[in-house]
């Protein structure tokens, strides 16, 4: 890919999260000259608008794409190493985008949380992605890379204490302050809509397996009631992300040659408290829309409540001795815009610049990157991955 004429490609600069998108590039990347980036969109007055907005050089070219369009989404795809887009739903704006890089060879990434629309994109173009050496990666913001990332590490850690991986795993959301995404909410809608017409959608949104091509693991642990947890000792309530970082930790584990085994169970629950008013809370939580006060799709939270915003997530390997080893994923800004925003920024140039010899196919945020990105991130990013006693 070197004779491409940009590095990245950030598609969709002109909605919310583009925009912070691109305030992070010209913020950390503005002035690497190691580094060639562009920025494309459907309108061509609103990408000069997010040209003068953040007073973007003349290098940075801004690129009209129809993402309708094949041609002019491969014309894009073609002057690329790397697509990063936002432009979401996916399942509506992303196909025709992500098929180009297959069949290019451009490596791609995005902020999909749409498993009936990924599973579909894996069984029509990996191997694609393979044959061109396109390096594609979804759910490079806060679903899933957190979640995902926080597995891996924790099953590195339980392997270099035991000599094996935890079969259990427990990820507890501890804190999770700021504004639910309004493009989470628009791909939960779409994903409904499509159900009405694809009723066989249900058993791929159903499996915890759907995305870990074709391998059905041990009955996973039941995360859709409150439960207490024993060993916290404390009220855990379902969390509404579960079924999409779900599917891509057992994705992750199918590509990583099964390294946290085989008969691993995995399950995800956001933390309330103990005694009755947690209990009150998990139940409460449990019977509430979390979506449903997110804001319209292209909108988003002021930068001070981005900025105010943070995230905490615990993740738990029962060893086998009874006892646990626990790691903390936490984020320094509000986890649906302000630090997604970083972490899909970052995911891109890992694999340009860190993940070279990485083959193409398509991939998680921990199969493709693991440790490097874990690094990048914390360098970065805001984001702190710590071992707990």
């Amino acid at each position: 890919m070197g004779d491409k004429k940009f590095d990245v490609v950030v598609y969709g600069a002109t909605g919310y999260t583009g925009k912070l998108v691109v305030d992070y590039m010209v913020s950390n990347y503005g002035k690497a000259e190691n580094l060639k980036w562009a920025i494309a969109g459907r309108s061509e007055a609103k990408l000069k608008s997010v040209k003068e907005a953040f007073k973007l050089s003349e290098s940075i070219e801004a690129i009209v794409v129809d993402s309708n369009d094949q041609d002019s989404v491969d014309s894009m795809v073609e002057q690329s190493k790397c697509i990063l887009t936002t432009v979401g739903p996916y399942q509506l704006y992303g196909s025709n985008i992500l098929k180009a890089c297959a069949e290019i060879g451009t490596d791609y990434v995005d902020l999909c949380g749409e498993p009936a629309w990924m599973h579909q994109m894996i069984q029509e173009h990996d191997q694609k992605a393979k044959d061109s050496g396109a390096r594609i990666v979804f759910s490079c913001g806060f679903d899933s890379i957190p979640f995902d990332l926080g597995v891996y590490l924790v099953q590195r850690k339980a392997e270099a204490t035991q000599g094996s991986p935890a079969k259990n795993v427990r990820g507890r959301v501890r804190a999770m302050n700021g504004e639910f995404s309004g493009g989470t909410a628009a791909s939960l809608t779409a994903t409904m809509a499509s159900l009405k017409k694809k009723p066989e959608l249900i058993e791929v949104l159903g499996n915890p397996f759907s995305l870990a091509n074709g391998f059905q693991g041990p009955q996973q642990p039941n995360d859709s009631k409150p439960i207490f947890d024993e060993k916290l000792e404390t009220w855990v309530s379902p969390f509404f992300m579960a079924p999409i970082n779900t599917k891509n930790i057992h994705r992750s584990n199918a590509l990583l040659n099964h390294a946290y085994g085989q008969d691993f169970c995995y399950n995800e629950m956001w933390i309330q408290g103990p005694g009755d008013s947690g209990k009150a809370a998990a139940e409460a939580i449990a019977g509430a829309n979390p979506l449903a006060d997110a804001p319209e799709p292209g909108e988003g939270p002021s930068k001070e409540s981005r900025e105010n915003g943070n995230y905490d997530v615990l993740f738990c390997a029962d060893l086998d001795d009874d006892s646990v080893l626990s790691i903390s994923v936490a984020g320094d800004m509000d986890p649906g815009y302000g630090s997604t925003s970083k972490m899909i920024a970052e995911s891109a140039l890992c694999l340009l610049q860190d993940c070279t010899e990485l083959e193409g196919g398509i991939y998680t945020p921990a199969a493709s990157m693991g440790e490097a990105l874990i690094s990048r991130l914390e360098a970065n990013a805001g984001l702190t991955f710590n071992e707990e006693s």
